[in-house]
């Protein structure tokens, strides 16, 4: 009866969409403060989004790459004993922190090495939960991906032992727990 989405990550523009019979959105459009306050998206947003469908409808396997992908970037994070939260079968993968500091300082410490890579920091989310957020595509490379997540267990590390689990720690002492 109702269908809605974004426009946003997945198709690179802004907004989203709400799609039901016209006397629903008609009600929607009278009554919904998120309506009444806001307008259409700019045509240009609207090419965008509609440009991204026509290069996936064109290319569809586009979406198992990516797939790919994020499943690499994913399990390669884990193995390196780097917080990912709760996070799966998504092309965007945060790497929980903490700590907003250290999000600043590794994002920093990871443009130094190539990787841009965004902090997302309080008041955004609880300071315990401050994180890099990762926007994984189609057009990043295997090679890229190993890379940046060598990379980045590497530079967080470095910063704060405590940013990767002890699994890293196990396996350089032989297995060893204690």
């Amino acid at each position: 009866d109702l269908w809605m989405g974004t426009l946003s990550k997945a198709l690179g523009s802004l907004g989203g969409y709400v799609a039901a019979e016209r006397s629903v959105i008609e009600y929607l459009k009278y009554t919904s403060p998120g309506f009444v306050f806001s307008t259409g998206i700019a045509p240009s947003n609207t090419a965008a989004a509609l440009a991204a469908i026509e290069l996936l409808e064109a290319q569809p396997e586009r979406v198992e790459i990516l797939r790919a992908r994020s499943r690499l970037f994913l399990d390669l994070a884990r193995q390196a004993g780097l917080n990912t939260g709760l996070s799966d079968s998504t092309p965007i993968v945060p790497v929980i922190l903490g700590s907003s500091p250290d999000a600043l300082r590794l994002s920093q410490a990871m443009l130094e090495r190539g990787v841009n890579v965004q902090p997302i920091l309080h008041p955004a989310v609880e300071e315990s939960a401050a994180r890099l957020r990762f926007f994984l595509t189609s057009n990043h490379t295997e090679e890229q991906i190993r890379y940046t997540v060598a990379v980045l267990a590497e530079e967080a590390e470095r910063l704060d032992p405590r940013h990767v689990s002890n699994s890293r720690a196990q396996v350089a002492c032989g297995g060893v727990s204690g």
